[in-house]
């Protein structure tokens, strides 16, 4: 079982075994905000929660220039397993402005898309093409994206992981 870890402001930073976790907890250096009760951790001390989301005591400065670094996965996750073009389930990336005319790997010009347009599209334009994205590509900026572990959340943590309004 894993563990959500938050700064003491409740922005995600990581995550961690719930061994850890519960370490975290006994020596005062976080607090338990959610925890799984219909499965206690026993020890010779006592039964403790098993923590499912924890809360650390002190603040942790992070950098602030923190940028998502660019990969398939992400990608893919970024679009919701969906193509850019026509909308069904993608199992591929492509690049908008084709690597052979001078097109970079970044998050602007990678998109999730479908085994069949990919082949249809080849190393031509969108203009070429006459298709359009159905909604433009962007790096991810929320702090999930930040946190490693968190592709499969559990679902105690979705508050903690949603943008801020």
């Amino acid at each position: 079982m894993r563990t959500l870890v938050l700064n003491a402001g409740y922005e995600p930073l990581g995550v961690v075994s719930f061994r850890r976790a519960l370490v975290l907890v006994m020596n005062d250096k976080a607090k338990i905000v959610e925890s799984d009760e219909d499965a206690p951790v026993w020890a010779s001390s006592g039964a403790y929660e098993r923590p499912s989301v924890i809360l650390l005591t002190r603040y942790v400065k992070v950098p602030s220039s923190r940028q998502v670094p660019v990969s398939r996965r992400g990608v893919l996750r970024r679009d919701n397993q969906r193509c850019a073009y026509c909308g069904k389930n993608a199992t591929t990336i492509d690049h908008i402005q084709p690597r052979s005319r001078g097109g970079k790997d970044t998050w602007e010009n990678l998109v999730a898309c479908c085994l069949r347009c990919n082949n249809l599209k080849s190393d031509k334009t969108l203009a070429e093409m006459g298709w359009s994205l159905r909604s433009q590509p962007r790096m991810p900026h929320h702090a999930g994206w930040f946190v490693r572990g968190v592709e499969k959340a559990q679902p105690e943590w979705e508050g903690y992981l949603q943008p801020a309004a």
